[in-house]
């Protein structure tokens, strides 16, 4: 069966030309775009998208960090796509992550780590509903 989830190429990959790079590695790994747009988001989104981390001394700098320029929303769909998209994006920490996975390849550090992807089928549907309203 096929699911959808939500990808954020954040502020930091549209700043730096790499929305083509990052799509690439989505496509090549057999996952099809099926909605994309290229937004400013409001600070209600940005809001919204992190509120389980609403309180925590960071909230603010997650928002003004998604909210700092053009961000490209987009839905991807495959097999099990949720768990696919995480392994290609790597773990948060650039530093950390895996040889040749996006934030690996194209993040600058733990809070600009250039993509957002939903962590469970419930994250994708509730986050696409913010971004695709």
């Amino acid at each position: 069966m096929t699911e959808k989830t939500l990808v954020l190429l954040k502020p930091d990959a549209v700043e730096r030309n790499l929305i083509g790079n990052i799509l690439t590695e989505y496509e090549r790994n057999d996952l099809k775009v099926t909605d994309m747009k290229l937004l400013q988001a409001s600070s209600e989104m940005a809001e919204e998208h992190y509120v389980e981390h609403k309180g925590q001394p960071f909230f603010n700098r997650l928002v003004s960090y998604l909210t700092r320029s053009p961000l490209v929303a987009l839905v991807l769909e495959g097999e099990d796509v949720v768990n696919r998209v995480r392994t290609l994006n790597g773990t948060t920490d650039p530093e950390e992550s895996g040889d040749n996975t996006i934030r690996a390849l194209y993040g600058l550090s733990l809070s600009e780590n250039t993509v957002h992807a939903s962590d469970s089928p419930e994250s994708a549907a509730r986050e696409r509903s913010i971004w695709f309203a």
